[in-house]
């Protein structure tokens, strides 16, 4: 060997699991098989109803078990409790993020209509349209201050810019937004 060149050493993480690698694939495909469903309706519960997020659970819930097989495998049929535990918190770190997250910016299409009527369903379209010919500093300030129902300061704080700004984008966007439904032919009650 030369001078100055070091060999690495095989990373240790490997030798702390199972015997073999075969061990650890039936390990964790008894996990899947056993507990898999189970898991995955209980994240979907947990997650109010969204499935696939519960199967992304599921796979960081059993990648952990991985990591952790030498110890779970000597607790034999005593794992379910750690499995409940470790996919239950998946859930609360999972929520913790979207709570803490900024506020995104979403195209207007993405926009929460949910109303029940046929009138209020004709009355988002035509609204959607007429932001989409406002420009995307308009449909910032609206979708900030009348979509998320941020305050002015909340909305300046996001922004990057007082709040005496945001007041005026917000007139002018307003402005803009009623011009584009009178082009529809909407008039303002």
């Amino acid at each position: 060997m030369a001078a100055g060149t070091t060999t690495l050493a095989p990373p240790r993480a490997h030798t702390r699991h199972l015997a073999s690698d075969a061990d650890c694939d039936a390990f964790v495909r008894d996990v899947y098989d056993r507990y898999g469903p189970l898991l995955v309706r209980y994240a979907t519960r947990l997650l109010d109803g969204d499935g696939h997020k519960a199967e992304d659970i599921l796979q960081e819930t059993a990648a952990r078990a991985w990591k952790h097989s030498r110890f779970l495998v000597s607790r034999g049929d005593h794992i379910r409790p750690w499995l409940f535990t470790v996919a239950r918190n998946l859930v609360f770190d999972h929520h913790r993020a979207r709570r803490n997250r900024p506020l995104e910016l979403m195209p207007v299409e993405d926009l929460d209509a949910s109303w029940d009527s046929t009138e209020s369903t004709l009355t988002t379209h035509v609204v959607l349209k007429a932001l989409r010919e406002l420009n995307e500093q308009q449909r910032t300030v609206i979708r900030l201050m009348y979509y998320l129902e941020c305050s002015v300061a909340q909305a300046a704080e996001h922004l990057g810019v007082p709040p005496g700004t945001v007041k005026s984008r917000a007139f002018y966007a307003v402005r803009a937004l009623r011009k584009a439904l009178e082009k529809q032919g909407v008039r303002a009650g």
